[in-house]
């Protein structure tokens, strides 16, 4: 059987002939396959008792398996081909439902899919970007065992080349934020199933997507947005003890979701030109990937999760050429630290068949309050590092870098217990974080030479998230932190 790489289903579609034309039922292309396994296929297959086809996913098997239909689509006797471009949108439309239809935690919105025409820039790679995507999420829930592993395989390799990775940037820009999340939630949601599947059958294997994120520049804003499924990354540390099922359930069923927005200015001063970088926004939030209900059922509860313990940013222009200086605008936040020294004396006489008659109580109280995050910035050649650190506010050490006790783990008092209700949570009641540009100084001033007027400047934006899980109501000493890191380019006009 041949192989397939990179099959251009677009183009496969515009092609098809008119019904009329065809001497068959069904029409197909390969979309993977090897020498020694069934190919997995897109079969197109027309309705006998109307002018419909219906696009099928099948499992090329001696007796075929179709594992996904799309709904009926309407052809047009009078055209040259079997369909138009207005058609072929219609079509996409339909497949890009067909994935956000995999997420499991979606609530209902009144948003609807945009329809794409040709016209869009890269509409081929959106195309087949999208096939590829519901293929492999086909291939994860339906497709036999014998041919899911090579497929997948061949399908995160369409899907991580550089011409889809682009179109996926531009699909999740047009899409729009909220169908963003809820597609990455599917994708991440199937991602982990594999990667459970493939650590019950003790098989290791590079995670297919460890990281999805791509930035934007525009408007005096640089954005970036990534999403990451927990089960994917990495294990800095852990108290090497074995949680349950149940406590594993939960703690592998989230992603980390992260946006993070800097807005800039260009000053031209009389002899160089100011660059100033301000944060505008930073937010990390770790969402479910299956629904509550499931999360009870299976899991210990939807309040067992990681929790966002340290982040840090490096800012950094590519091109040094026309440096001059980067200045920060403070290096560090320190907690704040209340003590209170309380001491009171109180008497009393009893009644006189006391035997002293007198009472005397001595009450001494001390009380110590710590700003949980820490900010710092510091600067490195002509980068700029920004750091925030999760301090336990018991004891003053970094979260991410530390393990508590059992003893801690343990105490019902403790200041990371009941974390995500109590009155001085480190966190929203979601889990998540919320840095704004109220906190945070002035910014960074990068000093450029006037040699770099005209230019578009491209400034490299690094990071590290980690993300720390101790026990919050469930009884167990489990406990560990992870990390991931990404990095995007972004663009800088001097003008």
């Amino acid at each position: 059987m041949a192989s397939c790489c990179y099959p251009d289903i677009f183009s496969w579609i515009q092609k098809l002939p008119p019904l009329s034309q065809w001497k068959e039922n069904s029409m197909s292309t390969c979309l993977c396959s090897s020498s020694s396994q069934p190919s997995l296929n897109l079969s197109v297959i027309k309705d006998l008792l109307s002018p419909t086809v219906s696009f099928s996913i099948v499992a090329d098997f001696n007796l075929p398996i179709s594992l996904w239909t799309s709904k009926p689509i309407k052809t047009n006797p009078r055209s040259s081909n079997l369909l138009d471009d207005e058609t072929i949108s219609c079509l996409l439309v339909n497949l890009i439902e067909a994935v956000l239809s995999y997420c499991s935690n979606k609530c209902r919105s009144s948003i609807k899919v945009p329809k794409l025409l040709d016209s869009v820039p890269n509409f081929k790679h959106i195309f087949n970007l999208v096939s590829f995507t519901l293929s492999f999420l086909i291939c994860i829930y339906e497709a036999p065992a014998n041919l899911r592993s090579i497929c997948l395989a061949n399908l995160k390799s369409q899907l991580t080349n550089p011409q889809l990775r682009e179109a996926s940037e531009l699909l999740m820009k047009t899409i729009g934020s909220n169908l963003e999340e809820q597609w990455m939630r599917s994708i991440n949601l199937a991602i982990t199933n594999w990667i459970q599947e493939r650590q019950a059958n003790n098989t290791t294997f590079n995670t297919p997507s460890p990281l999805f994120s791509y930035s934007l520049s525009t408007f005096e804003l640089w954005k970036v947005h990534l999403y990451c499924p927990i089960i994917s990354m990495d294990v800095e540390s852990s108290n090497n003890s074995s949680p349950d099922e149940r406590l594993l359930f939960s703690l592998k069923h989230h992603q980390l979701e992260g946006v993070i927005q800097f807005n800039y200015r260009v000053i031209i001063q009389e002899k160089w030109v100011d660059v100033l970088v301000a944060i505008d926004n930073l937010r990390c939030d770790i969402v479910r990937l299956v629904n509550a209900t499931l999360i009870k059922e299976r899991g210990v509860g939807t309040e067992e999760k990681h929790f966002p313990s340290r982040i840090s940013l490096h800012l950094t222009p590519i091109l040094q050429t026309n440096m001059i200086s980067v200045s920060v605008s403070k290096s560090s936040d320190n907690p704040t630290r209340e003590i209170e020294l309380e001491k009171s004396l109180e008497t009393s006489f009893d009644p006189p068949s006391s035997l002293l008659g007198l009472k005397l109580s001595v009450g001494e109280t001390v009380s110590t309050s710590l700003k949980p995050w820490k900010f710092e910035e510091s600067v490195h050649g002509y980068s700029a590092i920004l750091n925030w650190f999760l301090h336990d506010t018991m004891d003053g050490r970094e979260v991410s870098s530390s393990k508590p006790s059992k003893l801690a783990l343990i105490n019902p008092r403790a200041w990371f217990k009941d974390r995500y209700s109590s009155a001085h949570r480190p966190f929203n009641r979601q889990g998540g974080v919320v840095f704004a540009k109220d906190e945070y100084g002035n910014g960074i001033r990068w000093k450029v030479d006037k040699s770099a007027i005209g230019e578009t400047m491209e400034w490299e934006i690094k990071g590290w998230i980690w993300l720390t899980y101790w026990p919050n109501k469930y009884r167990t000493f489990h406990s560990e932190t992870r990390r991931l890191e990404f990095r995007e380019n972004l663009h800088l006009p001097i003008a």
